[in-house]
């Protein structure tokens, strides 16, 4: 009968409460707890970096225990440049290129600029291109590329060597430097070596060639031995070259008295005497009979 008078205990539903449910549903999007995992620490750490960090005299304290700890970290012997190598270069550029990069050493590694270091190298006229890299031993290594000289340069400004691509690599004082090397001159026949390189190839007399002039930045004169001279057109120069060589060979103009042979007009050459072959031309024609009528 005890029992009976008991109250008996409500049982709980099982059933979640609005608020609940709702944030059931919300954990299980990825996003949200993307941003409760990561974004609310991340945010926590910058809000209390930026509280921290407001303070003028606590951003100069940290900014210089970072510098303190770097010079410690730079400063170790393992990270320490001593030698410079410079490869790839003959003794004269090498010594041109170790005045231009003025590496102060030793130096640590972490100060070193490698790309400034390549981009001074390779400011020189002479280098055509340059690697730097960090080799064994703590050594600043310099592979140099070097330009071959191909072509001498005549300017007003005096004697320059430049390569097969028409870049300047350095000053000449005398041509007798580099006798071995074709000569040009002219304004803007350094703008036009592949030009000339393609006259001189296709000329079959290349070993009595003097050298090439410019004319007026838009041509070339061929300048031969025995002081005679090829005049040539601004348009396809090398065809006119082709014209003369055949012509020569069936003719065998260069061999006779001329001073000159102007090939700008392919289909019409003319030639130019010389004073001593044209007085004989003039004697032999004056001595000529008269014709009879």
């Amino acid at each position: 009968m005890q029992s009976l008078g008991r109250a008996i205990p409500l049982r709980r539903d099982p059933a979640p409460s609005r608020w609940a449910y709702r944030m059931q549903r919300l954990w299980l999007t990825p996003l949200f707890r993307a941003g409760m995992r990561v974004g609310l620490p991340v945010f926590v750490v910058v809000l209390v970096g930026g509280v921290y960090l407001s303070d003028t005299v606590r951003r100069e304290n940290m900014g210089a225990m970072i510098a303190t700890m770097r010079d410690k970290v730079a400063e170790r012997p393992i990270f320490m440049v001593k030698l410079l190598s410079i490869t790839g270069a003959s003794p004269e550029l090498a010594d041109a290129v170790r005045a231009r990069l003025d590496v102060k050493l030793p130096q640590s590694s972490l100060d070193l600029d490698l790309d400034a270091i390549r981009e001074a190298a390779e400011r020189l006229d002479a280098v055509q291109g340059a690697v730097v890299r960090l080799g064994a031993a703590n050594v600043l290594e310099v592979q140099i590329t070097e330009r071959t000289p191909a072509w001498v340069w005549r300017s007003e400004a005096g004697l320059m060597m430049l390569d097969a691509s028409g870049h300047r690599i350095a000053g000449l004082t005398t041509r007798a430097d580099r006798a071995d090397l074709p000569l040009v001159a002219g304004q803007g026949a350094d703008t036009a070596i592949p030009e000339a390189q393609a006259i001189l190839a296709a000329s079959p007399w290349a070993k009595r060639v003097r050298g090439l002039v410019r004319v007026s930045d838009r041509r070339w004169d061929i300048v031969l031995d025995r002081n005679q001279t090829v005049l040539l057109p601004a348009h396809d120069p090398v065809a006119a070259v082709q014209a003369l060589a055949s012509l020569d060979h069936a003719e065998d103009i260069l061999s006779r008295d001329l001073t000159a042979i102007d090939m700008r007009n392919p289909d019409r050459p003319v030639l130019r005497l010389t004073p001593y072959a044209l007085d004989a031309l003039r004697t032999q024609a004056s001595d000529m009979p008269e014709p009879q009528l």
